[in-house]
């Protein structure tokens, strides 16, 4: 999956840096995503917190205290709070995580009066990359939304499918429902949401996506597996987007392919009218580039028009 990774970031090569709210950077490790992304003219940074204590970062970190703007605010909430409204009022085209709580940041950009919110329920989207499967696909969501029900899985969905055209074109990607198994029980609220899920695109209530579902995993993926289960489908086993159950399946399915399958994994919230950018101490650089590219793609694409 290299030149799918290094086609993502290829196309952001004629685009601006995105100005970039970096919320609460006081420890060292951020700067090296900051400092990857600059590198790269991904962004420009705006550091938004405590100010001598973002200094001491970047002096740490081997950087001039003065090597990037920064908006002193006295915490990290007042930080998360300063970043949503820069980009609100349009300072800022994208917002970072650096050294708070994702809740944290994530409850200053859903604030009513903060302005970021659109119609829609902001979710987590990783797209993946791996050899074992011969296209990027999404798993959404793994890291926001707990125990969605079947309005905010609708939402969600949305804007997959939102991040995958923004992505890859007009073309209508193929959206597996998942659940432990393929057919409809009724005592499994997971396959009765992805029954309703795909009657709602009959209905055009969901829109530019193949739906299919409950499928279990491996049908999704595997069309050897669809084929020993007699399943006929445009989606099952090439699936471009995994919509999963909860939080817990999404994230440990995401992160069993990334810690044990190889796998590139790129972290954005989408559904504000700015995208998030969910770094971690974890991610491996592959990781917070490809991220951060992601970002500066929505960026556009929402000024474009594209994107609502």
């Amino acid at each position: 999956m290299t030149d799918a990774y290094q086609a993502i970031i290829d196309r952001c090569a004629g685009l601006p840096p995105l100005r970039t709210a970096v919320v609460h950077p006081v420890q060292h490790a951020v700067f090296e995503a900051v400092g990857d992304a600059v590198a790269a003219g991904l962004i420009e940074p705006v550091l938004v917190g405590p100010a001598a204590r973002i200094a001491a970062a970047l002096a740490e970190a081997g950087q001039a205290p003065d090597a990037y703007e920064i908006v002193d605010t006295e915490h990290s909430h007042a930080a998360a709070a300063r970043a949503a409204q820069m980009a609100a009022a349009g300072q800022v085209g994208a917002i970072m995580k650096g050294s708070l709580h994702s809740d944290e940041l994530l409850g200053a950009v859903i604030h009513p009066q903060c302005g970021l919110r659109t119609e829609r329920r902001i979710s987590h989207a990783f797209l993946m990359l791996t050899g074992d499967y011969p296209r990027p696909f999404i798993i959404t969501d793994a890291a926001v939304n707990i125990a969605p029900d079947l309005m905010v899985k609708a939402d969600i969905l949305h804007n997959a499918i939102v991040l995958w055209r923004v992505l890859w074109g007009p073309a209508r990607p193929k959206a597996a429902i998942l659940a432990a198994v393929e057919t409809v029980n009724p005592k499994m609220q997971a396959t009765l949401d992805a029954a309703a899920l795909c009657k709602m695109a009959d209905r055009g209530q969901i829109e530019d996506a193949e739906l299919d579902g409950p499928l279990a995993f491996d049908n999704a993926i595997s069309p050897a597996a669809a084929r020993e289960k007699g399943i006929v489908s445009a989606v099952a086993g090439q699936a471009d987007i995994l919509l999963v159950p909860d939080i817990e399946s999404g994230n440990m399915l995401a992160k069993q392919l990334i810690f044990m399958g190889g796998a590139d994994a790129a972290g954005i919230v989408l559904g504000a009218r700015v995208p998030v950018i969910l770094t971690s101490r974890a991610d491996s650089v592959r990781a917070r580039m490809l991220s951060t590219a992601l970002a500066v793609l929505m960026a556009e694409a929402r000024r474009l028009g594209q994107v609502k």
